[in-house]
């Protein structure tokens, strides 16, 4: 099989785009990316019905579809979709703790804070990117 070459051992952001780059290299892929950006709305519409039904098993696979279609995405910009994920993690670890830093400096207790506290402290946060 074209699939033997990648190892179940990785993770599975990096699996789902070795495998897609896999069945790419024998031609059985997207002509453009806007067709693959479709994909992804069409997953995601699959994924909001399982979520008005309510069966999780069903959430998880749909999610999972959603997941792939976007690194099958990634794949087609060009973009490490680790990287990516790996970026926006370390952007949004900082801007939390800028948020935690700010709500200490107050004298506030985060976990006593609504919700639309939190977010206008988040706001801040943002803008110092």
């Amino acid at each position: 099989s074209v699939l033997e070459g990648v190892p179940n051992s990785l993770p599975a952001l990096v699996k789902a785009y070795r495998i897609q780059e896999k069945v790419s290299g024998v031609g059985f892929d997207w002509d453009q990316k806007e067709a693959v950006l479709e994909k992804v709305k069409e997953e995601l519409d699959e994924l909001r019905t399982e979520i008005d039904a309510g069966d999780s098993k069903k959430m998880e696979a749909e999610l999972g579809d959603v997941m792939f279609s976007l690194v099958n995405y990634a794949r087609f910009l060009k973009v490490n979709p680790e990287n990516a994920l790996e970026r926006t993690n370390k952007k949004f670890i900082g801007r939390f703790t800028h948020m935690e830093r700010q709500i200490k400096e107050q004298g506030l207790l985060m976990q006593e804070m609504s919700l639309s506290e939190l977010e206008a402290f988040w706001r801040s946060a943002k803008k110092q990117d």
